[in-house]
């Protein structure tokens, strides 16, 4: 049975936001993805499947062994999803920022 993940769900949980940036520059293997956590390896093959059924990694068969890459696309999608409202809090701070300065000076 293949479960429609969401992308979101899926990158709210630390481990796998750091998996993500484990791979972000190179390929790697689950082995050693698992050495750079102290969980069992059966969570950390949970977290590629998720990683994987969201778009997120895409595995590679290289001989005997899977390597998992990152879908630099797949994150391009989610971060244009993320810019308008990263855009809103930023002018917001901005504004908080003014009236603090504007508070203090007088």
């Amino acid at each position: 049975m293949n479960l429609r993940r969401d992308v979101f769900q899926a990158l709210a949980d630390p481990s796998r936001r750091a998996i993500l940036l484990l791979v972000a520059t190179q390929s790697m293997t689950a082995g050693a993805i698992a050495t750079h956590f102290d969980t069992a390896r059966p969570t950390i093959s949970k977290h590629l499947q998720i990683l994987t059924e969201c778009s997120l990694l895409r595995q590679e068969q290289i001989g005997r062994e899977v390597h998992y890459t990152i879908q630099a696309k797949k994150m391009k999608e989610v971060a244009d999803f993320i810019e308008p409202f990263r855009q809103i809090w930023e002018d917001r701070f901005n504004k908080l920022e003014t009236l603090m300065k504007d508070y203090k000076n007088k």
